[in-house]
């Protein structure tokens, strides 16, 4: 029994497949550049795109499990509805869909508007899977190390609601820990839904305070310009792209993205461990 893996060289899918061989599990993985697939030996690389059918239904052939897994680009919600129909089309009884966090919420956030049409047609159509809801990724912190260290600021305008961030390595670890609980099940198990979240919920003005006590002096917040923001990031996505990160940045501030009652239990129940912290990982990253 084998299970495939989309978005396989990206930072969760990555976890994702490393989390899986090392449970023994048969690990096929979809690329688009098979020179990016350093991936464990024993994985299984095969070439395609969610646009060429052709090359799916051939890396879906055979497959008993699958992880979803769709990057934020203009097409996202076309790309995960043919890869479903195809999936469906292989008799694939058994997906892991990787969402996001208050994607019902969000309603104007183009990427959370389309993970939530792919959440309602998994449901509608009667899909068996297990949807995770990641929160914002500790991960994306990488990007903006340089401006902390070197202008002593934290740029990010998430605001003063919250952000329950959470570590990629926990995200891919129990997407792995699904899977798994799929493939072996003996029938095909209903539907659920598990928010990914991190230990703590996180404002502008306290994560410039772990990156001031990490580095042993003061990283200033300046605030939550949103439009300044967006210009920023638009020196290196494109623009549509810049501003739907605006767009989700403004949803940060009137609402926060939060954890519900029980997730952080649910999680350290499911990893057998505590959740990584942000405080930990902005240590590994700053030293």
């Amino acid at each position: 029994m084998t299970i495939l893996v989309t978005g396989a060289t990206g930072n969760v899918g990555r976890n994702v497949i490393e989390q899986l061989v090392k449970r023994g599990a048969d690990v096929r993985a979809l690329v688009r550049d098979p020179v990016k697939a350093n991936f464990p030996a024993g994985v299984a690389v095969v070439q395609g795109d969610f646009l060429d059918v052709d090359s799916l239904r051939s890396a879906m052939s055979g497959v008993s499990t699958l992880f979803l897994l769709n990057g934020v680009v203009a097409d996202e919600y076309t790309q995960a509805l043919i890869a479903l129909n195809v999936a469906r089309e292989a008799g694939i009884e058994r997906i892991v869909y990787l969402s996001v966090i208050h994607s019902d919420v969000y309603v104007n956030v183009p990427h959370f508007a389309g993970k939530f049409g792919v959440e309602r047609m998994i449901e509608q159509m009667g899909l068996n899977a297990t949807i995770l809801r990641p929160a914002y990724y500790m991960d994306n912190e990488i990007t903006i190390k340089d401006v902390v260290t070197g202008y002593g600021i934290y740029p990010m305008p998430i605001g003063d609601k919250g952000l329950a961030m959470v570590d990629a390595r926990d995200v891919g670890e129990i997407a792995a820990i699904e899977l798994i609980r799929r493939e072996q099940s003996a029938t095909p198990l209903p539907l659920n839904r598990i928010n990914l979240v991190g230990p703590d919920t996180l404002t502008g003005a306290g994560a410039a305070a772990i990156w001031s006590d990490v580095l042993g002096r003061a990283i200033a917040f300046p605030g939550n310009d949103t439009a300044a923001f967006e210009q920023n990031l638009r020196q290196f996505m494109p623009s549509w792209m810049a501003f739907d990160m605006r767009l989700m940045a403004e949803r940060f501030l009137t609402d926060g993205m939060l954890p519900e009652s029980g997730d952080v239990d649910r999680l350290t129940t499911l990893l057998g461990r505590p959740l990584r912290s942000y405080r930990d990982y902005v240590a590994q990253i700053a030293g």
